[in-house]
């Protein structure tokens, strides 16, 4: 009987039981390129609301039923440990917010570069992180463009729908900024955030450049079918040819409303690799879960794979020890978030008095 079976409120099938019916023959047979935080993940997923976590008994008052309610495991990455985490995460964001639309901006590398993050995480991972923060505030903060202090939410994942590696970054954006000096609130366009264009091209330089400085720190390493990059002439022409392939820059319209804003973050911020809803069947020979299509316009579709080969697609989307994975920057940096709030909402609600003069309305946009 899996864990499921026994609680009839969960999944049928969860990755637990995938793990604990393949994950022993999947470690031994891959010994040697399995990582100890991956093991330490699958250990932790497995042990979730089980014996091994040991428990307490909860009682009704009523009338006097007991059942054993074993701990949680309490790992980022556990498909049922995410529920609490993602309320009180959500909770907190909601004072923050403010009276603007909002816009999603996502930033994806292209599959060459991903392939060196595949093998240098935590480096390759910061870099993402500081390349679309720095291209998003670099470009705002140009007069040209909307001349202000922006800010913002970042976070990033590493699996596409059938849970290959696909590293992205997800952010989310108040639509205007701080004036220079402090003084204004500057509005930003109500259907776009920044031209695409040059905000890919400067994500790009950003990126490439912090990626050439981390190899000439000697940060990166290089395996299998990239150890020849360790050679730097070897590297160079790398960059050179990433330099003329797609780098995906995806600006989205502005959110409907605050219970949009929340939501749709709130979807991404504590998300795992799959979540156990998706899991259709695991049997001796496969795993079966639905994905979503989105080169087929979305279509949801099933898809079966070796329990090695599905196991083998969970680990890598594990993110390195403290590393951080929601990282709030600009005006919403957490060193002076609240100072910066309080000087935000009487600029936002001058101006809106300003548009209220001028026949216009402030405020959100559907």
């Amino acid at each position: 009987m899996t864990r499921a079976e026994a609680s009839p409120d969960r999944p049928t099938i969860e990755v637990a039981d995938i793990f604990s019916r393949h994950g022993e023959v999947y470690l031994r047979e891959h010994a040697g390129h399995v990582g100890r935080t991956e093991r330490c993940v699958m250990g932790a997923i497995m042990a979730c609301r089980a014996a091994a976590l040991g428990g307490h008994i909860e009682a009704r008052e009523d009338c006097g039923a007991t059942r054993i309610a074993y701990n949680s495991c309490r790992d980022r990455h556990c498909p049922k440990c995410q529920g609490a985490a993602r309320a009180k995460w959500l909770a907190d964001r909601q004072a923050e917010l403010l009276p603007v639309p909002y816009f999603h901006v996502v930033f994806t590398p292209p599959p060459p570069i991903a392939a060196i993050a595949f093998q240098n995480k935590a480096v390759v991972y910061g870099i993402l992180f500081k390349g679309a923060i720095e291209a998003m505030t670099t470009l705002a903060a140009d007069p040209r463009r909307l001349g202000a202090e922006i800010g913002g939410l970042a976070i990033p994942h590493t699996w596409g729908q059938a849970l290959t590696h696909h590293p992205h970054v997800h952010c989310v954006v108040p639509g205007g900024g701080l004036s220079p000096d402090g003084s204004r609130w500057i509005e930003g366009n109500l259907n776009f955030f920044l031209a695409i264009k040059p905000l890919s091209q400067l994500f790009r330089r950003l990126f490439l450049g912090q990626l050439q400085a981390a190899f000439d720190e000697h940060q990166l390493g290089f395996f299998g079918d990239l150890a020849h990059l360790s050679d730097p002439q070897a590297f160079a022409a790398y960059l050179d040819a990433a330099r003329s392939v797609g780098w995906i820059v995806y600006g989205k319209k502005p959110f409907g409303g605050p219970a949009r804003v929340l939501a749709y973050p709130g979807r991404y911020t504590h998300r795992v690799a799959i979540a156990n809803s998706r899991i259709q069947a695991c049997e001796s020979d496969y795993v079966e879960f639905i994905w979503k299509d989105y080169r087929d316009g979305g279509a949801v579709k099933t898809m079966r794979l070796t329990p090695d080969e599905f196991i083998r697609r969970f680990p890598p989307h594990t993110l390195p020890d403290r590393f951080h994975r929601i990282r709030q920057f600009g005006f919403l940096a957490n060193g002076h978030r609240g100072e910066k709030l309080a000087l935000c909402r009487p600029l936002l609600a001058n101006t809106a008095e300003d548009g209220a003069r001028k026949g216009r309305t402030a405020g959100f946009r559907s």
